[in-house]
């Protein structure tokens, strides 16, 4: 049997399930999840491999209208996305009736590529819902084929994997077999932390937030971690901080536990605050950080 293997790329808006989904079909915890928006800001590789086949999953972030650089770089990495597909999904929220950026959509619904229209968390309708959200997305995007899911309950989800396989181009694998992701240990405890934040604070403070992992070593028992938590103002690092350091010690609890389920072994972690004037609007910073490939 001919060996399959290809991109496949997925978009939508922000808070239509996109990491969770990726999460379910690399059977791994890659991306982070939290009910906010904007909480994917990098392009993610997840990789499936089988015996005939290597699946390259691609979650990007959710398609919004920028504000500021930051947000224009996150658009960026939705675009590629669409460069190198040779399947795109396209995930949609029941009872959602559009995207929110119609230059997107007409590359949707133009695509050259197959493209799997996902109708997901129907766990949260009815099938009278369900059949009106079908009927609408059939009716919109018409060279799509339209599956309903739920990601969170794993509903529908190995129905969409194997005919992602059959769209697959016959091709040698990307990527090791044994790979899983491209992205470095470093990121994942980046990743880790934002997401305790994300939950934790509110308002603007967990978009004004970078992390960054000074330190990663390993040995056979222990990995020890120094990160920093970046802010862009004076006061938000005291609100980071929290009261006798309270807000802060409860982030880096909750951090190192998960790294440790994700890493395998025990971490030793040390979380600072350090004030990075408007990184989010900063060239320079930008590109440190990962987001300006321009």
């Amino acid at each position: 049997m001919p060996h399959k293997a290809g991109f496949v790329n997925i978009i939508g808006n922000p808070n239509v399930g996109k990491s969770t989904l990726m999460n379910a079909f690399v059977g791994e915890r890659l991306s982070i999840i939290t009910s906010k928006a904007q909480t994917t800001r990098h392009r993610i590789l997840g990789i499936v491999n089988g015996d005939d086949f290597q699946v390259v999953l691609s979650d990007t972030p959710g398609i919004i209208k920028p504000a500021y650089r930051l947000q224009e770089s996150m658009m960026d990495f939705v675009r590629s996305a669409f460069e190198d597909a040779d399947v795109l999904l396209y995930l949609v929220e029941l009872g959602e009736k559009a995207l929110k950026d119609d230059i997107f959509f007409k590359k949707i619904t133009s695509a050259r590529i197959p493209v799997l229209l996902l109708v997901n968390k129907i766990d949260k309708g009815d099938e009278e819902k369900l059949a009106v959200a079908v009927q609408l997305w059939q009716e919109k995007v018409p060279n799509a084929e339209v599956f309903a899911i739920s990601a969170l309950e794993n509903f529908g989800v190995s129905q969409v994997f194997n005919r992602i396989i059959e769209l697959l181009p016959e091709s040698p694998p990307f990527y090791p077999k044994d790979q899983l992701t491209d992205k470095p240990e470093r990121f994942f405890v980046n990743e880790t932390i934002r997401e305790k934040i994300l939950m934790h604070y509110k308002k603007e403070i967990p978009y004004s937030v970078e992390i960054d992992t000074e330190e990663f070593f390993e040995d056979e028992k222990i990995i020890r971690i120094r990160s920093v938590v970046m802010v862009e103002r004076e006061s938000q690092k005291g609100i980071i901080i929290g009261h006798k350091g309270s807000a802060l010690k409860r982030v880096g609890v909750e951090a190192r536990k998960d790294l440790e389920k994700f890493f395998g072994k025990q971490i030793h972690l040390e979380l600072y605050v350090k004030v990075n004037k408007n990184w989010r609007s900063n060239e320079k910073q930008l590109r440190r950080f990962g987001y300006n490939k321009r």
